[in-house]
């Protein structure tokens, strides 16, 4: 079973995408073992609550440095058992410690395709602001696997979504959301939990079939 630990700042909608398609069978052999934000009063930790599943803040802000924050973090995975760590609107940026502890254990969801309209200070509507800023005819949205930089790393999976004259940052944001951000962020998650995920020379590899290769929890991360 693999036990994942759900990321987010905000309302969760990524987190209910996740919470959904494990209880309908979408994403099997996987359990939510926590749900970590930065903020007490995320929403996300009401749909934890909700779904029984336990919820924790951990606020950077409340420690001296990141390297307490790192270890506060590393220290909550540990407990639960974590094998991999999924960042569903989740902005903060994460020490090195965390990924150097993780890596290529921790994926993110990304709402554009990278690597266009990524990167600091892309997050929520900023990304789609500058996304009908540039005239985009296609967006979408991406998983992929995080490294030291922000909207970085090897990437997973990626789902296009038309751009339509009139679209405002709120209804591209939507859509993005229901046509590719909870159908890919699932995908990706009952993907490494079957074991069909691998990394050569830092490219996304996917194979049809789970015989050969063994899920995160069972060797502690992904072949390089």
């Amino acid at each position: 079973m693999q036990k994942i630990a759900v990321c987010v700042s905000g309302g969760g909608t990524n987190l209910q995408a996740i919470i959904d398609s494990i209880a309908d069978g979408t994403v099997k052999n996987t359990e939510i073992a926590v749900v970590i934000s930065n903020k007490a009063s995320a929403f996300a930790l009401e749909r934890a609550r909700m779904a029984g599943i336990p919820g924790i803040c951990i606020n950077p802000k409340e420690y001296a440095d990141k390297e307490q924050f790192a270890a506060a973090m590393t220290g909550t995975l540990k407990e639960y058992d974590v094998s991999l760590v999924v960042f569903a609107g989740y902005l903060v940026v994460v020490p090195d410690g965390i990924i150097k502890e993780y890596r290529n254990r921790i994926i993110n969801i990304h709402p554009s395709l990278i690597p266009a309209h990524c990167g600091m200070g892309y997050y929520g509507l900023k990304v789609h602001e500058s996304v009908l800023a540039a005239g985009n005819k296609v967006t979408g949205a991406t998983v992929h696997f995080v490294d030291e930089e922000a909207d970085h790393g090897p990437i997973i999976l990626q789902k296009a979504v038309n751009v339509y004259e009139g679209d405002t940052p709120e209804v591209l944001q939507k859509r993005v959301m229901e046509q590719a951000e909870w159908k890919i962020l699932p995908e990706a998650i009952n993907l490494i939990g079957e074991g069909r995920v691998y990394i050569e020379d830092n490219i996304v590899h996917i194979r049809q079939d789970s015989d050969s290769v063994l899920p995160l929890s069972s060797r502690g991360g992904l072949k390089q």
